[in-house]
């Protein structure tokens, strides 16, 4: 089957597709790349977004406005993607949407909001859509996400040592193999919120700004104050947290110098958030091990944190000699990695497989993922017998 993923994470900038031919081989589910093709969002449209995401206040009216405005901002990302990757020749369109919030209350998940209508896709392409991956899991007393662990699980499975798979979005997540996962905090979240906020930019590009700055110590202690950190998995977070608020009320308590602290200038706040993902990140795999697992052999990362280098440094130091590898090496490439995942969890869910591991996402049992929107022929065909795979295999 040729599946196309489409997803737009947490950085809400663009909608990256990626299309992949799939197939089961007895245990094994067989994954063949066929590239990836980015769409960025219009400016007015990221605006308009970044206007209605908490902690701003919104209208049901902006809500159903922006559904159909990324919805239709997809179906243009699926459209190109099934010329210029597929020949054509797709058969289903796997949509992660883009989250606008993910609602917790004293660490239970109670509710996650994907937009961007499946039905434009659907007419768009005339090809069948698998969405709303994460409200089957949240209903089954899930946290509803990490949802790349289960791929993740299935694509190391088999490696030796102990591998654990990081991504670098604007919220970092991670999978170890004996199935724990969880989003360790901010990867890009504050970051990019800084340098919104000092520059008008929407990302430190190269790490430019990480670079010219010094780490502050003191308030690298404020933020590590956080209690999210200390919380045992399986847990989420998101935006509804880390946003620019967020970082403002910390930098409150630095805005003189009269108790002693030295006021950080902006190249300092945003090294002090580069070193922040860093250490909550290696705090994270070390903590891995203090739960009984195996002490990580290698940490295999991907997301567009991978294109900082001054994170990525940051982040080598602090994982005191654990290798920190590409997942590109592996044969997945970096950018692309959670649009193939979602591939893969459409291509599950149109075989009636499940999509999730408990022991990932806390839920009482796996479950098969996502509603369907049928294509102009209907939905697709399931192939009877299908077999749950335990290995992600790459060709």
């Amino acid at each position: 089957m040729r599946v196309i993923g489409l997803m737009s994470g947490t950085s809400y900038d663009a909608i990256d597709a990626a299309a992949a031919d799939l197939h089961l081989d007895r245990e094994d589910l067989v994954l063949g790349p066929l590239g990836m093709v980015t769409e960025a969002y219009e400016p007015g449209l990221r605006e308009a977004l970044a206007a209605a995401l908490p902690p701003a206040a919104t209208t049901l009216a902006e809500v159903c406005r922006l559904d159909t405005l990324v919805g239709q901002a997809f179906a243009a990302a699926a459209v190109r993607a099934q010329r210029e990757l597929c020949d054509g020749r797709a058969e289903l369109i796997a949509s992660h949407g883009q989250t606008v919030f993910h609602w917790t209350d004293q660490g239970e998940v109670r509710g996650s909001l994907q937009i961007g209508q499946p039905a434009w896709i659907a007419e768009a392409t005339g090809l069948p859509v698998v969405a709303d991956f994460r409200p089957r899991d949240i209903a089954a007393g899930g946290q509803g996400a990490p949802l790349v662990s289960l791929v993740d699980l299935l694509w190391l499975r088999g490696r030796p040592g102990t591998p654990v798979a990081l991504n670098l979005g604007g919220i970092a997540n991670l999978t170890a193999p004996d199935g724990t996962a969880f989003d360790t905090g901010p990867a890009g979240a504050l970051i990019d919120a800084a340098v919104r906020r000092f520059t008008g930019r929407d990302f430190d590009a190269d790490g430019a700004l990480a670079a010219r700055g010094t780490v502050h110590e003191p308030l690298l202690r404020r933020l590590l104050a956080e209690p999210y950190y200390a919380r045992p998995a399986p847990k989420t977070t998101g935006k509804e947290l880390f946003h620019e608020g967020y970082l403002l009320a910390a930098l409150a308590d630095f805005a003189s110098s009269a108790d002693g602290n030295v006021t950080p200038t902006d190249e300092d706040v945003v090294a002090t958030l580069t070193r922040l993902t860093a250490r909550t990140v290696a705090d994270a795999v070390r903590s891995l091990s203090a739960t009984g697992s195996p002490r990580a052999t290698e940490v295999i990362v991907s997301g567009g944190g991978t294109r900082n280098p001054v994170l990525m440094a940051m982040l080598a130091e602090e994982l005191r000699g654990v290798p920190l590898r590409l997942s590109d090496g592996l044969g997945l490439p970096a950018a692309a990695k959670e649009a193939y995942a979602f591939a893969v969890l459409g291509f599950l869910t149109s075989h009636g497989l499940t999509g999730t591991d408990p022991r990932s996402t806390g839920a009482r049992h796996a479950g098969v993922l996502g509603s369907l929107t049928p294509g102009r022929s209907g939905f697709p065909t399931l192939r009877p017998g299908a077999r749950q795979p335990v290995r992600l295999v790459l060709k």
